[in-house]
């Protein structure tokens, strides 16, 4: 098995050279909407999965072959859970160590309630954590943990993290059609979220095959509500990761369509907001308007009384 690969493009990283130090699949959960499947090994405990010297040579090799001028960050990011293994702080400060490049981890939080954990994590420059549920029938349903695992020492040990951690520490919810998708969930996430105080907090959506078939993405009205109450209690931090690599904050006159399907990807905006930026680059509001309906990427959406653009997501 490879155990680095890329630069690999990343909205939120830039060029990530990605870390597999985790084999396919050992994980303390077995997401529904996992794309790697259901997990094989499903396990809490930490362990040494490789020789932390073996990682971090494999990453100043390809490191030099690739050149650090064309890597924005070191992500781990394997085919598991990363926090389950043992080395990790080793291989951090490894890497670190022999590279001094910015590492990054993306995980899902379920090991954060163990200080080494959290002291492991302490080294990198950012780290993601995922947070799908605070309800603890819908965790099980959502993210289908290890049987020892407990919720509310999961969610402790993010609090906990949070509260130590000096680097930029990010927060992904994925939502999942009919499981986690009610307002009220939604509600208490984003309230949980907003303890955390997040440097971003982003929502995703399954747009690939997910390791259960009947997995599928909320309604473009579902995913509009998310986003205002995830603003309510988080305010302009709160993006959307919905399939769409790209999407620069600025309307090019060129190609408005397709800059505003980019900005909707991550952003819902407000109808007579767009207008006015529209105007703003002396366009036709009502031209505008008139291909966006017709497209077949975006829909209009009411709520709370205002019109919004999103992005399509059913057909």
């Amino acid at each position: 098995m490879e155990t680095v690969f890329g630069p690999v493009p990343s909205r939120r990283l830039g060029r990530s050279l990605g870390v597999n130090n985790i084999p396919p699949k050992h994980c303390s959960y077995s997401c529904i909407y996992c794309q790697l499947g259901r997990t094989q090994w499903l396990e809490a405990r930490r362990r040494s999965f490789y020789e932390w010297t073996t990682i971090v040579e494999a990453v100043k090799n390809k490191a030099a072959k690739v050149g650090l001028d064309n890597i924005d960050y070191i992500t781990f990011v394997p085919d598991g859970e990363p926090t389950l293994d043992i080395n990790l702080g080793k291989e951090i400060r490894g890497i670190k160590g022999e590279l001094k490049a910015k590492v990054a981890v993306i995980t899902n939080g379920s090991l954060l309630w163990m200080d080494d954990v959290r002291e492991d994590l302490l080294d990198a420059d950012w780290v993601s954590v995922k947070i799908d549920a605070v309800t603890p029938n819908i965790y099980k349903k959502m993210d289908r943990p290890h049987p020892s695992l407990d919720l509310s020492k999961v969610l402790h040990g993010i609090l906990e993290f949070a509260n130590t951690y000096s680097g930029t520490l990010v927060t992904e919810t994925m939502l999942v059609d009919g499981v986690n998708d009610f307002a009220d969930e939604i509600s208490l996430i984003a309230e949980f979220i907003g303890k955390i105080n997040p440097a971003k907090a982003y929502i995703s959506v399954p747009t690939r095959p997910p390791a259960e078939p009947w997995v599928a993405p909320p309604s473009e009205k579902n995913i509009l509500v998310a986003y205002n109450l995830f603003t309510e209690y988080i305010g302009d931090k709160v993006e959307l990761l919905i399939g769409f690599e790209g999407g620069e904050f600025n309307i090019d006159s060129e190609n408005p369509i397709e800059s505003i399907l980019g900005i909707i990807s991550v952003h819902p905006i407000r109808i007579d907001v767009l207008e006015k930026l529209l105007e703003e680059k002396k366009l036709d509001p009502r031209d505008i308007m008139e291909r966006l309906k017709a497209s077949s990427d975006a829909v209009i959406i009411t709520y709370r009384g205002k019109e919004f653009l999103v992005r399509r997501l059913t057909r």
